[in-house]
């Protein structure tokens, strides 16, 4: 169908997020128009050529600054025209030369405002509050500081690390799909 609409979706390793939004809404919700990846290496790679979507190898190590890079992302990413470009574990903290050029979304393994940046899993289940979760937000040049546009609960009572990290994994793919949905409305 010639209406739906075109998503972007940039990944660093497994990509297992990518995979799910593949599986789940490519070709039915919107259509990946591109995968991009900063890592040669990323396992994600094999994921967008089984499903034959265009893919994008941007090595960070070839680009002095993140400006640089950045900036080689964003004209890449418009030879696409995506709608909407989501990152599904990108490990990356993007410049205003991304930011305020893409409209993207993120995934991220905490309730935020809490918890922004790494090891977020880990603090979550160490911190104070009876329950952890996922965030989905709009991207700014502020790390996770963009506005929320969905969150999903994980309760930690009775779950020991493991186990609160396969649910906060689990709930990670529902709470992105969902969120694409949402925006692309």
């Amino acid at each position: 169908m010639a209406d739906r609409k075109k998503i972007a979706v940039l990944f660093s390793g497994r990509g297992s997020n990518f995979a799910h939004i593949v599986n789940t809404l490519h070709q039915k919700e919107c259509d990946v128009v591109v995968a991009l990846t900063n890592n040669p290496n990323a396992e994600g790679i094999k994921i967008a050529q089984a499903a034959s979507i265009p893919l994008e190898i941007i090595d960070t190590k070839a680009y002095e600054s993140r400006e640089a890079f950045d900036t080689v992302v964003v004209e890449r990413l418009n030879q696409y025209d995506p709608e909407l470009t989501v990152l599904a574990g990108f490990m990356r903290i993007l410049t205003p030369v991304f930011t305020e050029q893409v409209k993207s979304i993120n995934l991220h393994p905490s309730l935020l405002p809490r918890h922004k940046g790494l090891h977020a899993i880990e603090r979550s289940y160490e911190d104070e509050h009876s329950h952890g979760g996922v965030s989905v937000h709009y991207v700014t040049s502020e790390l996770d500081a963009g506005e929320v546009i969905l969150q999903k609960e994980v309760a930690k009572e009775g779950l020991d690390f493991d186990a609160f990290d396969s649910k906060v994994r689990s709930i990670e793919k529902e709470a992105l799909a969902e969120a694409i949905i949402q925006v692309l409305a």
